[in-house]
């Protein structure tokens, strides 16, 4: 366990340090020019990302008073995710939810470890048809979303590596958070 512990840690050492840091800037300057809402969205572990997100940059930092983003994570509803999952199917959950709502003005941040799941990359074709801003959080080889971003943070890493890509996805949002933080004391 200890070996496996220590190879884990400068794993994730090593994609720390590999960060884009001028992803993360292109990301930061995007939210604060957003005039719409921000739609975040992701499946397993990066749809407890997307929820955390949503804590941080809503709530977190409005009742702070620093900033209060108009964000959603579409991962959260289970009863209208179960529903369309089950009447249209799971590669419409996302999309479903952004039909006749996403504009120009809204951004969608889109967490997927592959960058190829249907259901990610079906709701980012349709908000770039409606000219809405697209934030992919990537990792292994970046898959089709990393092509598909207006601004794109990845990790590259083995495919398969969910722990370390997840762990990274998690300390982006804390790392922006945490910027807005600190820019307001």
């Amino acid at each position: 366990m200890k070996k496996f512990t220590k190879k884990y840690i400068k794993s994730l050492i090593s994609s720390l340090k590999n960060c884009d840091t001028k992803s993360i800037e292109k990301i930061v300057n995007l939210l604060d020019n957003t005039k719409g809402k921000i739609y975040i969205i992701g499946n397993g572990g990066s749809a407890a990302t997307a929820s955390h997100m949503v804590n941080d940059l809503g709530v977190g930092l409005k009742r702070r008073g620093i900033k209060s983003f108009d964000v959603e994570s579409l991962s959260d509803n289970t009863p209208v995710c179960t529903a369309l999952a089950n009447d249209i199917g799971y590669k419409n959950i996302f999309y479903m939810q952004l039909k006749d709502r996403i504009t120009k003005d809204d951004v969608l941040i889109a967490i997927s470890c592959s960058g190829n799941s249907k259901n990610i990359i079906k709701a980012v074709k349709y908000a770039k048809k409606q000219d809405a801003k697209i934030v992919g959080i990537t990792g292994f080889d970046g898959g089709k979303l990393k092509k598909k971003s207006d601004i794109n943070f990845h990790i590259q890493t083995d495919k398969g590596q969910y722990g370390i890509v997840e762990d990274v996805h998690m300390i982006l949002n804390h790392i922006i958070y945490s910027y807005y933080i600190d820019k307001a004391e």
